[in-house]
C-alpha cells in the first residue's frame, strides 16, 4: 500500500478552487493522463466518477465522491482494472486575503502482481502529486 499527501498554500480563491476540483469532467483538459471521465448520480454532495486514465498502462475505475462545498472533495474506490483501494481527498481551508491551504492525500493498493504496478503506484503518488497540484492551481487561476 502506497500512500502521499502534500500540503501546499495557493494564492488562489477557496471557492475557484472548489469549483475546479469538482468539475470532474474537464479534468481530460489539464490533467495530465486523464483521458475520459463519465460523471454518474452527482448531486452537491455526492456521486460517482468514472476514469479512463492512461499511466504507463490504460486504467479504468470509479471512485465514490463525497463533498462538502468549500472545504474538501474525497473519494474511495467504488471499482476497477488495477486498484484494491484508492481512496483519498483535498482538503481546502480559507486563509483569507485570498489564499486557500491545500491539502491532497492519497492512498492506494493494487489488486495481486500486475506487471509496471509498482511505477503506476511511484507515479500517481511520488511523481504526479506535485505537477497534478500545479495543474488545479493554474486552472483555477485562469
Amino acid at each position: 500500500m502506497a500512500k502521499a499527501s502534500r500540503t501546499e498554500v495557493f494564492d488562489i480563491d477557496i471557492n475557484k478552487l472548489y469549483d475546479v476540483i469538482v468539475d470532474f469532467e474537464s479534468y481530460p483538459d489539464f490533467v495530465l493522463g486523464v483521458n475520459d471521465i463519465k460523471v454518474h448520480d452527482m448531486t452537491e454532495t455526492s456521486g460517482v466518477v468514472e476514469y479512463s486514465i492512461d499511466m504507463i498502462k490504460k486504467l479504468n475505475y470509479q471512485l465514490d465522491m463525497e463533498m462538502s462545498r468549500p472545504n474538501k472533495v474525497a473519494w474511495t474506490f467504488k471499482k476497477g482494472d488495477l486498484f484494491k483501494i484508492n481512496d483519498g481527498g483535498w482538503d481546502l481551508k480559507d486563509l483569507g486575503d485570498g489564499k486557500t491551504e491545500v491539502t491532497y492525500s492519497l492512498e492506494i493498493e493494487v489488486k495481486g502482481f500486475i506487471p509496471g504496478s509498482k511505477m503506476i503506484v511511484n507515479k500517481l503518488t511520488e511523481t504526479s502529486l506535485p505537477s497534478m497540484m500545479k495543474s488545479f492551481y493554474e486552472r483555477a487561476k485562469s
